[in-house]
């Protein structure tokens, strides 16, 4: 039983991480968090990210004379947002995913393809490639760009109660006010399938 026990201390020791530990953001880290907003929960529902986790919101981190800033495709267009207002959008962790080493080098290109965004269009209609961004989509863009090949994964979007296999009302209302069909099925990308990608490592969190 005791070499058990020491055996898991061993494994969560080196695998694991700290939810105190002091994190030392580097350019290129993705940060995810989980919002609280009625599409968030919508989003949450059929989207699984990191360890389990709910995440509804990404962005880049960019270093600009020792200032640390999230490129981030929200609100009305991609802009570039101090850490510090970016963490007053959720009371919830933040966990930080950082490319494995093999893949850094493409950091410089997907940063560079990030920042000539800035100013473009906050995708509401959630379609890929029509001129404009929804969070995950652009740094889809950005390491598609960078990698010269599909860097994270495209899947069909469902907006369907995973129970009932209907629509959320949510996103019924949402779409009739765009005055568009709702994209079931239609490839594209969500926070939490990037935290899961396996060219990134989770290592820690920020409160």
């Amino acid at each position: 039983m005791m070499k058990y026990f020491f055996l898991v201390f061993v494994v969560c020791f080196q695998f694991g991480f700290s939810q105190n530990k002091k994190i030392n953001l580097k350019e290129g880290d993705i940060i995810f968090q989980s919002m609280n907003c009625d599409l968030c929960k919508a989003i949450n529902a059929v989207t699984e990210g990191f360890d389990g986790k709910d995440f509804s919101h990404l962005g880049l981190i960019h270093i600009q004379n020792d200032s640390i800033y999230v490129i981030e495709a929200a609100g009305r267009n991609v802009r570039l947002t101090p850490l510090e207002v970016f963490k007053t959008y959720t009371s919830e962790t933040m966990y930080i995913g950082r490319l494995k080493r093999k893949y850094r080098k493409y950091i410089p290109k997907a940063i560079r393809f990030s920042l000539e965004q800035l100013g473009v269009p906050y995708d509401e209609a959630y379609l890929y490639n029509n001129g404009s961004y929804y969070c995950s989509e652009l740094i889809y863009d950005a390491f598609l760009s960078a990698y010269e090949k599909p860097f994270f994964e495209l899947t069909p979007m469902t907006f369907k109660e995973p129970i009932s296999n209907q629509y959320f009302q949510v996103w019924i209302d949402y779409y009739e006010n765009l005055k568009i069909e709702i994209p079931e099925g239609e490839l594209g990308c969500n926070p939490g399938g990037i935290s899961t990608s396996n060219k990134l490592k989770i290592i820690g969190v920020v409160k």
